[in-house]
């Protein structure tokens, strides 16, 4: 019997956690000004003019006296909630590689969330075709916008494709050797994806979190969004999590028997996606 997927709700929650987050990322100096601590007077003053420019919700005051506000709270807490509820609910398509671990159920859920940004971003391009040719008053944010929410899609799309083992792959040498040796060839490849997230993380998380989250840099632009600011903590974040995965991956596959991959079509894939498209 062909899998269903988890309903509404397995795309609901993931169009909810696209809006909480986006709301936290464009809120986020917010949350620096109160809980961490600027020790130059200049740049508070720096992060905090551009806050004051780019908060939302200016009128709501801040809880306790300061920058954060009710509905930042509101999604700080529905974050994790969301996430949760989210990995929880997810089911595997029939054509996708469901996984046993907890990470594999937060890479099929993160998979859900791109598909919805995706959505978002093409909503902003149509919405941006129509106010230019048809209204002719072009936007100042929906080029940069879909720059922004693209970049993400890159970056989570690369965590699900290595939880779907769907990444590029060359077996011409792989599926001459035996399985013994391709354990060894897992091996060596896994080694040197964890090598290659430790030393990035590793040489560049000040120049990261601090010259550019910590001081809040934007992109320069009319609309100007924090789009240094928020990528390339996010680089390192995802190139972290490939790698969990890949150690994942070689855990759960270590066992399994070789599979030879050929020219021919995979009659079996081609017939999940007939059943996926509804032509049984």
């Amino acid at each position: 019997m062909q899998k269903r997927t988890g309903g509404p709700i397995e795309w609901l929650i993931p169009l909810a956690f696209v809006g909480v987050m986006s709301w936290l990322i464009w809120h986020m100096p917010a949350f620096m000004l109160d809980w961490i601590p600027y020790t130059s007077d200049s740049l508070r003053g720096q992060v905090e003019a551009i806050y004051k420019k780019a908060d939302i919700t200016p009128n709501l005051g801040g809880i306790f006296g300061g920058h954060i506000d009710v509905i930042d709270m509101t999604a700080l807490i529905l974050s994790p909630i969301l996430a949760v509820i989210g990995a929880r609910n997810v089911k595997a398509a029939g054509i996708e590689y469901e996984g046993a671990s907890s990470i594999d159920r937060a890479a099929l859920f993160i998979g859900r969330v791109t598909m919805m940004m995706i959505a978002v971003m093409t909503i902003v391009m149509l919405y941006e075709v129509f106010m230019r040719y048809i209204v002719e008053k072009p936007t100042e944010w929906a080029n940069e916008m879909t720059l922004w929410f693209a970049s993400f899609v890159f970056l989570t799309s690369g965590f699900y494709a290595m939880q779907q083992r769907s990444h590029i792959r060359i077996f011409l040498l792989y599926d001459a050797v035996p399985r013994w040796l391709q354990k060894v060839f897992d091996t060596i490849s896994t080694l040197l994806i964890v090598m290659f997230a430790f030393f990035l993380v590793y040489g560049s998380f000040k120049q990261v979190f601090v010259n550019k989250l910590y001081k809040w840099e934007l992109y320069g632009s009319a609309f100007n969004p924090p789009i240094p600011a928020t990528l390339q903590p996010m680089v390192l974040i995802v190139i972290t999590l490939v790698a969990i995965q890949a150690v994942l991956n070689l855990i759960a596959d270590w066992n399994k028997e070789p599979v030879i991959h050929t020219d021919e079509p995979d009659e079996e894939e081609i017939e999940m996606l007939r059943k996926a498209v509804g032509q049984d």
